[in-house]
């Protein structure tokens, strides 16, 4: 029987304080930073909690820090994106000053960490997610909130995710990171069992009443913008009716993934554009299209079609990191080869970026186990021995995976990412996001 993960036990049990995930906890600063995250599947667990960084490094070697333990003071009036109809004009213009981003790293929970979203920006995301947080533990658990949320300058545009189902937890969650990101954002949207049990997600649905406090809440007292996450109702009316809703509490911005609450499988269920698009027509604030982005086809269609502010991917991304720069994997090319190259790029070169910038900003071995398994799945395929040594690992090393892609690469794997031998296309889709 599997361990139980550790976020799990801490979601569950908010007596129970997490294990520590590094040596040398980092707290967040507002200019150069690592960030911590949560927990993954793997054996050995207690290995895997270990951050990667060299244990003996010592505090003058450390990036300076700045704690969140204290709560920061307001700058301005708070509540000023909820004043009349000039609000809407304070949305956009909010959106606008950040460049208006259309391709974005959407929140995954282990996943949407600070060296993955680096390596995300670096080809191509304009805007990510954090992990969801718990407000809740955020706010009573120190050690939490110093391994669980960091940054770093180029970290930018960044939504702070938190899930909750009490506003002045929430808030105080908030105020706490609102100095260091650009918009606070509500996960209404996550459909696990987890968020039943931790009545929080898509289970508030059921309870709009507390949806819209949550969303007041923050919305009158803080700084900077309030977004919401969501996923839709089977009736499309009563999407209509709750996207309005969060748009009148003060929600700035709207992502909307368009799959319902019980439609968990992203491969089983397309996720529906045209509720999206119904969304989009119906509110006077940006909204952002979740779900069926594969690869920049998917994009183009997406924003052209749907007329979406921008696009959030996921699944993707995870096997993919340079989705946004145009690469695709070999399953999307199937169909049309003639029209795709070798990108001069694989999995394995973004597996070794991945590794360098964890150098730099510090995760859970855990952490690195997943995302090197999620971006060299088809690489394991060819050679699944390498993965079982992988897997045999009690305790990694940095060493031990740079020389697993040298294993790779010496047994003639190679798994190319392809981008579309198309320059016309490429121009198309410059015109679509702006650039």
């Amino acid at each position: 029987m599997n361990k139980p993960k550790p976020l799990i036990s801490a979601i569950l049990n908010l007596n129970l304080h997490p294990k520590p995930l590094f040596s040398n906890p980092i707290h967040l600063m507002a200019l150069t930073q690592t960030r911590i995250t949560h927990s993954d599947p793997p054996q050995n667990d207690a290995e895997d909690d270990v951050l990667c960084s060299n244990p003996e490094q010592t505090q003058e070697e450390q990036p300076s820090s700045h704690s969140l333990d204290e709560t920061p003071s307001f700058v301005g009036s708070p509540g000023k994106y909820l004043t009349g109809v000039s609000r809407f004009e304070r949305a956009w213009a909010h959106w606008t000053k950040l460049g208006r981003p259309k391709l974005i790293v959407a929140p995954m929970v282990d996943n949407s960490e600070l060296p993955f979203r680096m390596l995300c920006r670096k080809y191509g995301a304009e805007a990510a997610y954090t992990p969801m947080l718990h407000s809740r533990i955020f706010n009573e658990n120190p050690k939490y909130r110093s391994e669980e949320f960091t940054t770093c300058k180029e970290d930018r545009p960044l939504f702070v995710q938190f899930c909750a189902n009490d506003p002045d937890i929430l808030l105080e969650a908030a105020r706490r990171v609102e100095s260091h990101c650009d918009y606070v954002d509500i996960n209404l949207g996550c459909p696990q069992r987890i968020a039943r049990r931790g009545y929080y997600g898509a289970f508030l649905m059921d309870n709009l009443p507390l949806v819209k406090s949550l969303v007041e809440k923050l919305a009158l007292n803080l700084n900077v913008p309030v977004s919401c996450k969501i996923r839709v109702f089977p009736k499309l009316e009563d999407t209509l009716k709750y996207a309005k809703m969060l748009e009148d509490a003060g929600c700035s911005l709207l992502a909307v993934h368009g799959r319902t609450r019980d439609e968990k499988d992203g491969k089983k269920f397309r996720a529906d554009w045209n509720a999206i698009k119904a969304v989009k027509n119906e509110l006077r604030i940006p909204v952002l299209a979740n779900g069926n982005i594969r690869h920049m086809d998917d994009v183009r269609n997406c924003l052209e079609e749907m007329g979406a502010d921008g696009v959030l991917s996921a699944e993707t991304l995870l096997e993919n990191p340079a989705l946004f720069a145009g690469f695709r994997t070999s399953n999307w090319v199937v169909d049309n080869e003639k029209d795709s190259i070798d990108g001069k790029l694989d999995q394995a070169d973004l597996v070794v970026q991945y590794l360098k910038l964890c150098e730099k900003y510090p995760v859970p071995w855990r952490m690195i186990r997943s995302h090197v398994h999620k971006m060299l799945g088809d690489w394991f395929r060819v050679q699944p021995q390498v993965r079982e040594e992988l897997n045999a690992q009690s305790r990694l090393t940095l060493e031990f995976l740079y020389g697993l892609v040298d294993q790779l690469r010496e047994l003639g794997v190679r798994v190319p990412l392809h981008q579309k031998d198309d320059a016309s296309a490429t121009g198309n889709l410059a015109d679509v996001i702006g650039i």
